[in-house]
């Protein structure tokens, strides 16, 4: 976390969280969500994406996409979030908290789309074929473009799967898809 993020919060200790504001995709692509796209629908749903409208306008602003990623993390109930200054803006997922990119034999190096790197502890494969990771960061989805080399990876005997519904997921591994959803209940 940065230290301007941490002298905000001292500074204003009881700022009310945000909810719905803030969308991460199945890409690792943060989404900002106005109050127009919150009302068109969820960011995402049952282990599907929302609607289009309901996704927001993607974030392009490389500055303000690396201060998200570097005051990113999750709270003991598995609500992952971007502390901005001192407000929590609590981050609806498409599909994990992480999304990891792989690089190319034979190192296969792990990182996450917040630039992190990571040590693979375990492979999970999906009814659906997605493959998930679970790191010392994490747990996350494989990006789609890296699939190719997570693959080579799992043909070497590297990372063995275990199958996994999608729906027992953020149970198994501690997250929460959307943290707005549990502010409705």
């Amino acid at each position: 976390m940065d230290d301007i993020v941490r002298q905000a919060i001292a500074k204003w200790p009881n700022v009310p969280n945000c909810y719905g504001w803030l969308g991460l995709d199945a890409r690792g692509n943060w989404y900002m969500r106005d109050d127009k796209a919150q009302a068109a629908g969820p960011f995402a749903s049952a282990g599907t994406a929302g609607s289009l409208a309901g996704k927001g306008s993607l974030l392009k602003h490389d500055k303000v996409i690396d201060f998200i990623q570097r005051n990113y993390e999750s709270d003991a109930s598995g609500q992952w979030f971007f502390q901005n200054g001192p407000q929590r803006v609590y981050v609806e997922l498409e599909a994990t908290p992480l999304i990891w990119r792989i690089d190319v034999a034979p190192g296969f190096a792990v990182t996450a789309h917040t630039g992190q790197p990571a040590r693979v502890q375990r492979c999970i494969v999906d009814e659906y074929g997605r493959l998930y990771l679970d790191t010392d960061l994490g747990f996350g989805l494989v990006h789609t473009q890296d699939m190719a080399c997570a693959a080579d990876a799992v043909e070497q005997g590297l990372w063995v799967p275990d199958e996994l519904p999608t729906h027992d997921l953020p149970v198994r591994f501690g997250y929460v898809r959307s943290p707005q959803l549990l502010q409705k209940k």
